[in-house]
């Protein structure tokens, strides 16, 4: 463990602003002596005390609830003391001073009569609590997760992952992998023992339901990724097809400015709405059109065409009432060409081809169409969406997940396919087959952090709000 996590830590817990209750919160060893000096008297663990915090000179400070959890029974594994007062950013930095300050009292001897405190690092009570055994590094990012949820969908997946049903899953699959592992390892230190271990053990048998229980645990991690990222879809298309209309329609609110003015849209109107609890990141874009473009509209478009590179879901928004005008029909080939397709009506990729204006005109056979301003086939729009991101689970059999899980997964899956593949040979290399389990294992550890480098946890928990 880090020097730095054997210091006492404090922080404000609460989010900044005004409100009804601020919670000042102090972790680390040996805090009854701070706690005594605060609230003037002895706190009983786990039970909530009411009084005043008092200043340097006795004086109350506020009056709220003081907590004591002693370690090992808090949230970090260390003491904790959290003080409830009132929710003023002003109080609250008083209490927080008087914490710092009753900390560097020291004695005549100049010894520190209490623990010496410090400011807390952004997720530094969380990532104790992860050091100290009381959560797992999945566990610890469902904590944040469940914070930043935006859907209701999201919040119940992350619940599920900080109760540790992803972690249960991992660690099954990292036990059979382990009694894989001993099986062949043990052949390899007894080569004298003449057992056919491929069907003794059933290796095959016994990889082949590890990579199909695995298989299962990666596509809900791939759902559990949606919930938590979403969905940056872009609405394309040339000026005055009805790209602002569709968002409003999406949104359910006003949101872009609709005028039949070509190029209104100047720049990008970003809005997060949810599709069955999955968040989708609209993005509407300028009219793409190269000729009667002004300054701002040609900064505008150039900005359009970046969205469309970062997007994973790209809405190649078609004007039904304008379709077959040779002009018209060449400015869309030119967009569909830039977007990587043969013509305006191929399809493929990200690309997701929509028929707006679906009240004055006819759309291809087979091709979605709409009318953004009365809503017609908006509900098919969102159902294509899910589909095209690949969206087909109940969120309440999801657990949260993140692109590293959804990466570690695959690797397992890569090295367990490696495995595979050496023991279908006629003389198979027990010791490439035991490496490859040894590197599946290694890359199911990371996901729940039994095998993680310093760096990926600073990265991790300097995500969080400070405080938690």
């Amino acid at each position: 463990m880090l020097a730095r996590h054997q210091d006492p830590i404090v922080a404000i817990a609460t989010a900044p602003g005004r409100g009804a209750v601020g919670i000042v919160r102090v972790s680390g060893r040996g805090l009854a002596p701070l706690a005594e000096t605060l609230c003037g008297r002895a706190l009983q663990p786990r039970r909530a005390a009411y009084g005043p915090f008092l200043a340097e000179d006795g004086q109350p400070i506020d009056q709220g609830l003081a907590l004591f959890f002693p370690a090992p029974h808090s949230y970090t594994g260390e003491d904790v003391l959290e003080l409830q007062a009132h929710g003023g950013p002003v109080l609250l930095q008083l209490l927080l001073a008087r914490c710092l300050q009753a900390a560097a009292l020291t004695g005549k001897d100049g010894r520190a009569l209490l623990p010496r405190l410090r400011l807390a690092e952004p997720g530094e009570f969380t990532e104790r609590a992860f050091l100290n055994g009381k959560l797992d590094l999945a566990q610890a990012e469902a904590v944040a997760d469940l914070i930043d949820a935006s859907t209701e969908a999201a919040a119940r997946s992350a619940g599920r992952s900080l109760s540790g049903a992803f972690s249960a899953e991992i660690e099954t699959l990292r036990e059979r992998v382990v009694k894989l592992r001993m099986l062949v390892e043990a052949t390899l230190d007894f080569p004298e023992e003449e057992i056919d271990f491929l069907q003794q053990a059933d290796a095959r048998g016994q990889l082949r339901r590890i990579t199909e229980t695995l298989d299962a645990v990666l596509d809900r991690a791939r759902q559990g990724a949606l919930l938590r990222e979403g969905i940056k879809v872009v609405l394309a298309g040339q000026p005055n097809v009805g790209k602002s209309s569709l968002l409003n329609a999406l949104a359910g609110a006003e949101l872009a400015i609709v005028t039949p003015i070509a190029g209104t849209t100047r720049d990008r109107v970003r809005e997060t709405i949810q599709i069955q609890g999955v968040p989708l990141h609209v993005i509407d874009t300028a009219g793409l059109r190269e000729e009667h473009a002004d300054e701002v509209e040609r900064i505008g478009i150039e900005r359009s065409w970046q969205a469309i590179q970062e997007a994973d879901a790209v809405i190649f928004l078609h004007d039904l009432s304008r379709l077959g005008q040779p002009d018209y029909d060449a400015a869309e080939d030119q967009i569909a060409q830039r977007l990587g397709l043969p013509d305006a009506r191929a399809g493929g990729g990200r690309v997701l081809h929509v028929y707006n204006k679906a009240d004055l005109g006819r759309a291809p056979d087979g091709s979605l169409a709409l009318c953004a301003r009365s809503g017609q086939g908006l509900d098919a729009l969102r159902a294509a969406l899910l589909e095209r991101a690949g969206w087909h689970a109940s969120p309440e059999g999801v657990f949260i997940a993140r692109t590293r899980h959804v990466q570690a997964l695959r690797r397992t899956r890569e090295h367990l396919e490696l495995a595979a593949a050496h023991i279908d040979t006629p003389e198979p290399p027990l010791d490439l087959f035991a490496e490859e389990l040894r590197l599946a294992h290694n890359a199911l550890g990371e996901i729940t952090g039994a095998f993680s480098a310093d760096d990926l946890l600073g990265e991790i928990f300097s995500r969080f709000c400070i405080g938690k």
